[in-house]
This record gives C-alpha cells, sequence and structure tokens, in this order.
C-alpha cells in the first residue's frame, strides 16, 4: 500500500491488487452469510404459515364495497328509516329519500328525510342526514323548523345500527 498526498495536503492510500481483492473477498463472504441468513429466516417465516395454521381475520371489514356505498351504514338506514314510504333509494349514490310520512298519533304534521351516504368506510362523517317537517294550516302544508335534535337522533341511530350489523357479521 502506498501513501501520499494529492496536492490538497490530504493523504491518500492506494491499494494494491492483493488488498483490493482480500477486501472484495471480505465484502463478498460478509454479502454471502447476510443473504444466507435472510433465506433461512424466510424459510423460517414460510413454514410458521402452514394451511392449517393461516391467521383469520377477527374482524369483518369496515369498509364493505359490494354496492356503492358502505353496506352497513346502508343497511342501518334502510332499516331506521323503514317508518316511513320510500321515495327513491340509490344503493350506488348513497341516496335515500323518504315520501312524507306524518305519524297517526299527529297527523297534522308531516316529515320527510334525507339520507346520503358519503364514503365506503364506516364512519360518523360518511353519514349526512337531512329533514325537512310540515304543519297543517288553514287546509294546506306549510314548513316548519325541525330541530337540530332530531337530526342527530336520526344520524345516532343509522350509525349504532350499523355498528351492531358490524359486529354481527364478525360474531356469527
Amino acid at each position: 500500500m502506498l501513501a501520499g498526498t494529492n496536492g490538497t495536503g490530504i493523504e491518500h492510500k492506494e491499494l494494491s491488487v492483493r488488498d483490493f481483492t482480500a477486501v472484495t473477498r471480505a465484502k463478498n463472504a460478509l454479502s454471502n452469510s447476510t443473504r444466507i441468513i435472510a433465506a433461512t429466516a424466510a424459510l423460517g417465516l414460510l413454514g410458521a404459515c402452514s394451511a392449517s395454521e393461516r391467521p383469520t381475520s377477527q374482524l369483518q371489514a369496515a369498509q364493505v364495497n359490494t354496492i356503492g356505498v358502505n353496506a352497513y351504514l346502508w343497511r342501518g338506514a334502510l332499516d331506521t328509516l323503514s317508518f316511513a314510504p320510500l321515495l327513491s333509494a340509490d344503493s350506488n349514490g348513497g341516496v335515500i329519500i323518504t315520501d312524507w310520512y306524518a305519524n297517526p298519533s299527529n297527523p297534522n304534521e308531516r316529515v320527510k328525510v334525507t339520507v346520503t351516504i358519503l364514503d365506503q368506510d364506516l364512519r360518523a362523517d360518511a353519514l349526512r342526514v337531512s329533514a325537512s317537517r310540515q304543519v297543517a294550516q288553514a287546509g294546506g302544508w306549510v314548513d316548519a323548523p325541525v330541530q337540530a335534535a332530531t337530526v342527530q337522533k336520526l344520524e345516532d341511530i343509522i350509525l349504532t345500527k350499523a355498528r351492531d350489523l358490524r359486529r354481527k357479521a364478525v360474531t356469527g
């Protein structure tokens, strides 16, 4: 091995062919042993994955895409709105619209509900509920405000039903 400077004041060393060959062999030996260790570890992991020991998912997917939107939210919304006649139900677009519904115990008031499912994930922000309310006055129907708590309660019921459906799918 020769030592010298390259004009910059920094010492550099030149490797002889013998030194270079020794360094190359050391790198290859290290590389080969690393490959052997990695291959052995991979075989060990593959051996642990026999057909009878495959891990199974304990949770049903929160994202079910057989229709255009989350199936649990869709079913939960349909179940929740089953009290009213449906005007429109588009599972690809995720929109459910009920027709006007008057509770038999209060025939002077009617409601119409629209549920929009915005995502394929089972999440609270993937659901939007809006409602319209009318009251009977002077032989006709007049728009009336809907309490925010009513819409919130409908959203909560739909989300609870969707979560229950998912839990039932997991357990049974």
